[in-house]
């Protein structure tokens, strides 16, 4: 028998992304420990800055799909979670106390720890479905239409959409090969950061690895690197409404 530790690595290095679900739902006690979990991550000063809103309305679900770039399983999978940074909840607890946090609740750190916290809690939620079974794919699509997504979940100021998060059972005889990582070598590194002609190296021993995944994952019709993904992916700017948006939604930035 499998020690729990190895288990758990086991676990943690064979991380999928699933984007195909069945039918069968869920059953709460699974959620309910998913939350759980997610609860227990850590969060800064043990403010746990975030809210999780599990979305069951079909017509919703529906349009946060279309609004992630027509992502079919954020309908299929069983269950369809926003995680989002929550100040809204630290600024009313301020009013009932009578503390002025205004100027703390503007501050760029404010967004940040609220972000984190709820990234972590979001990790949380995923590794304690895979412990369980199921399958998750992280859902930053809906991104896409901020103000849109904001409106139909009617989230108040200082609140906002980090990504959503599919869960469900997957045919286990369809699960997308392991997809490979970086080298370690290539972003762990000891006392400072190491010079970029240090590291790439490393990046073309991945490039070729990664050009001779994408080979067999698509029986040769695609010709690609890490290098030329990253790079062709990132050339046209995306979601440059993001700070307009963010300004408005009660994070401007100071």
């Amino acid at each position: 028998m499998k020690s729990v530790k190895k288990h758990t690595v086991e676990l943690l290095q064979n991380h999928r992304s699933i984007r195909r679900f069945s039918n069968k739902k869920i059953p709460y006690d699974d959620i309910k420990n998913i939350i759980l979990s997610a609860q227990a991550a850590s969060s800064s000063s043990h403010g746990q800055s975030y809210s999780i809103i599990n979305v069951t309305d079909v017509k919703k679900r529906k349009l946060l799909s279309e609004y992630a770039g027509n992502q079919e399983q954020v309908v299929s999978s069983s269950h369809f979670f926003v995680f989002c940074a929550d100040l809204n909840r630290l600024e009313q607890l301020s009013n009932i106390e009578e503390v002025d946090l205004t100027e703390s609740l503007d501050s760029t750190e404010m967004f940040i720890i609220a972000t984190v916290d709820a990234s972590l809690a979001a990790q949380n939620a995923a590794i304690a479905a895979e412990a369980l079974g199921l399958g998750i794919v992280y859902t930053g699509g809906i991104r896409n239409h901020p103000e849109e997504v904001s409106a139909l979940l009617n989230l108040p100021n200082r609140v906002y959409p980090i990504f959503g998060m599919c869960f469900g059972y997957y045919d286990k005889k369809q699960t997308p090969e392991l997809k490979p990582r970086l080298p370690i070598d290539a972003v762990f590194f000891e006392n400072e950061y190491k010079p970029f002609s240090e590291t790439f190296p490393y990046i073309q021993e991945y490039d070729s690895i990664m050009e001779h995944y994408y080979r067999n994952r698509t029986s040769n019709a695609r010709n690609d690197n890490w290098t030329k993904v990253m790079t062709n992916k990132r050339k046209v700017p995306r979601r440059m409404n993001m700070k307009s948006f963010l300004e408005k939604q009660g994070f401007p930035f100071k």
